[in-house]
C-alpha cells in the first residue's frame, strides 16, 4: 500500500526547487493579501485582544510582528494570536472540497516564522504553497465524515502550519514527514465549539498554527514520529473520519495542479456554507425587484451542512449570528449585505430583520447533500405577499473557482476590511508590497484603539 505521508512530504519538498509558474506565484501573494483582509479587522476584535494581553513574553523573545497588539514577539506568540484574529470576522479563504479554511492557520504560521528567520519572499511563498498543498490533500482523504465531529481548519490546519514551518526551517522530506506525523498527535477542535456559545472557534486555527509550528521545529531538531500516522488503523485519517482515508482522491492529480489555484474568496462574511442562498436571493431580489416588506415568507433548500451548522433562529451574538442563516439571510435583505456592520450589536438587534427572520425556514434537500462537498448549492421559494411563488437554483458561489472573484474584487475587499484599522495609504502601500513586492509582508500600524 502507498504511504500517503510520505508522499506528500516528498511533494512538499519538490516546492523548494520547483519553478513557481506565474499561476502560482500569483496565487500566493492573492492568498497573502486576503489573509490580511480577514486578520486586520480581527485585531481590535475579541477573542485576540484578550488572549494578548494574557499571553506575555519576555522582551526581545523574537523577531516575528503580532499585528494584534504591534510588537515583535517568538515566532509561535504571532502565529498563534494572529491565526485567531484572522478566523474572527469569517472572511478567511476555503478550500472548499475539503471543507477547509488553510491560510488562518497556515499563512500565520509561515510568516511569523519568516519574519523571525530573515527568511526571502521566496521562502515564504513556497512554504506557504506547500502547506497548503499537504493540508488541502489531506482534508481531501478524510471528508466529508470528518466534519462530522472535526472542524477541519483546526485538525489539518496544525499539519498544514507544520510543513510551512518545516519548510521554512530547511527541514528535507523526513524533517517534513515527522513534521506531518507529529502534528497528528497536536491535531484537534471539534465541531461542538464552532456550534455553541463561545469564542473557542476562533482559536482553533490559532492552536493549530502555534503547534503546527511545534512540530515543525520538533521534527527538524531530529524528533521522528510513526511514519504510518496519516493510514493507518489507529492513525489520523481513521481516528477522525469513517474510514482510513481516501488517499486515491487526496492524491490525485498530484504533480498537475496544486491547492493554493483553486482557492475559494469569501465574498460575505459568514460562514460559507450560507453563500448559496445569499447569493441566491441577491439574484432573485435584481430580476424582481421585490424588497422584505413584500415578503411574506422564504424557504431555503441546502445540503446536510448547511442545516446542521447554520439552521439559526436566534442568534444570541456576532459568531452565532455568523452561522445563522436566517440572520444572515434577513440582513442581506435588509442592510443591502453581510459585511462587518451587520454583526454589530445595533443590526442585530434591529426589529426589521428579527422580524423577517422569522419568516425565513431552512431544510435540507437530500439531492443536494448528495453533491457536498464538492458542489455547494441551495434551492430559494420566495413567497410574496401578491401571491406570486419565485423560485431559483444556486449552483455555485461567488467566490469559488468556478465563479472567482478577480483581482480588483480582492483589492477591494481589502481596503473595505482594514478600513478604520489601519491608514488608508498605509493600506494602498501594504497592497503594493503584497501582491508586487521583493520583501516579507512587515510591520503594520494600527490607526483603532485596541
Amino acid at each position: 500500500m502507498i504511504n500517503p505521508l510520505s508522499i506528500l512530504a516528498g511533494a512538499a519538498e519538490d516546492w523548494r526547487e520547483r519553478p513557481l509558474e506565474g499561476e502560482v506565484r500569483w496565487a500566493a501573494r492573492r492568498a497573502v493579501l486576503d489573509w490580511f483582509a480577514t486578520m486586520l479587522p480581527g485585531c481590535i476584535r475579541q477573542p485576540a485582544t484578550l488572549l494578548a494581553p494574557a499571553m506575555k513574553e519576555v522582551a526581545g523573545s523574537g523577531s516575528a510582528w503580532c499585528y494584534v497588539d504591534a510588537r515583535t514577539c517568538s515566532p509561535r506568540r504571532a502565529a498563534l494570536l494572529n491565526a485567531v484574529a484572522s478566523h474572527t470576522v469569517e472572511f478567511d479563504d476555503i478550500f472548499k472540497d475539503g471543507g477547509y479554511h488553510p491560510g488562518s492557520p497556515t499563512i500565520a504560521a509561515a510568516l511569523a516564522l519568516a519574519q523571525h528567520l530573515g527568511s526571502t519572499l521566496d521562502d515564504l511563498h513556497r512554504a506557504i504553497i506547500a502547506g497548503y498543498e499537504v493540508g488541502c490533500r489531506i482534508s481531501l482523504a478524510i471528508q466529508p465524515s470528518h466534519y462530522a465531529f472535526w472542524h477541519t481548519t483546526s485538525t489539518v490546519g496544525t499539519i498544514g502550519a507544520s510543513v510551512a514551518g518545516a519548510m521554512l526551517l530547511g527541514g528535507d522530506r523526513r524533517g517534513i514527514g515527522n513534521a506531518i506525523a507529529l502534528a497528528t498527535s497536536f491535531a484537534g477542535g471539534h465541531q461542538q465549539n464552532l456550534q455553541g456559545k463561545g469564542m473557542a472557534k476562533a482559536l482553533h486555527p490559532g492552536h493549530a498554527a502555534d503547534a503546527g509550528l511545534m512540530a515543525a521545529m520538533a521534527a527538524v531538531a531530529g524528533v521522528t514520529a510513526s511514519a504510518d500516522s496519516l493510514h493507518a488503523e489507529n492513525g489520523f485519517a481513521a481516528a477522525t473520519s469513517d474510514t482510513a482515508g481516501n488517499w486515491g482522491n487526496a492524491l490525485e492529480g498530484l504533480g498537475t495542479w496544486t491547492p493554493i489555484t483553486r482557492m475559494t474568496v469569501k465574498a460575505h462574511g459568514c460562514c460559507g456554507h450560507i453563500f448559496p442562498a445569499l447569493d441566491a436571493i441577491g439574484l432573485m431580489r435584481n430580476a424582481h425587484g421585490f424588497g422584505p416588506a413584500d415578503i411574506e415568507r422564504i424557504a431555503v433548500f441546502g445540503y446536510r451542512a448547511t442545516q446542521t451548522m447554520c439552521n439559526r433562529p436566534d442568534p444570541v451574538s456576532a459568531q452565532d449570528g455568523r452561522f445563522s442563516l436566517q440572520y444572515c439571510l434577513a440582513a442581506d435583505l435588509v442592510l443591502g449585505g453581510v459585511r462587518l456592520s451587520a454583526f454589530e450589536p445595533d443590526a442585530m438587534a434591529r426589529p426589521d430583520i428579527r422580524d423577517l427572520m422569522g419568516r425565513i425556514e431552512l431544510c435540507e434537500d437530500p439531492s443536494l447533500s448528495m453533491d457536498y462537498p464538492g458542489r455547494r448549492q441551495a434551492r430559494l421559494r420566495v413567497y410574496l405577499r401578491d401571491g406570486r411563488m419565485l423560485e431559483h437554483f444556486q449552483k455555485t458561489r461567488r467566490g469559488d473557482p468556478e465563479d472567482p472573484l478577480d483581482d480588483a474584487d480582492l483589492v477591494a475587499k481589502f481596503h473595505e476590511l482594514s478600513a478604520g484599522v489601519i491608514a488608508k495609504r498605509e493600506a494602498e502601500s501594504a497592497v503594493a508590497a503584497i501582491l508586487y513586492g521583493d520583501g516579507l509582508p512587515g510591520k503594520l500600524t494600527l490607526a483603532a484603539p485596541r
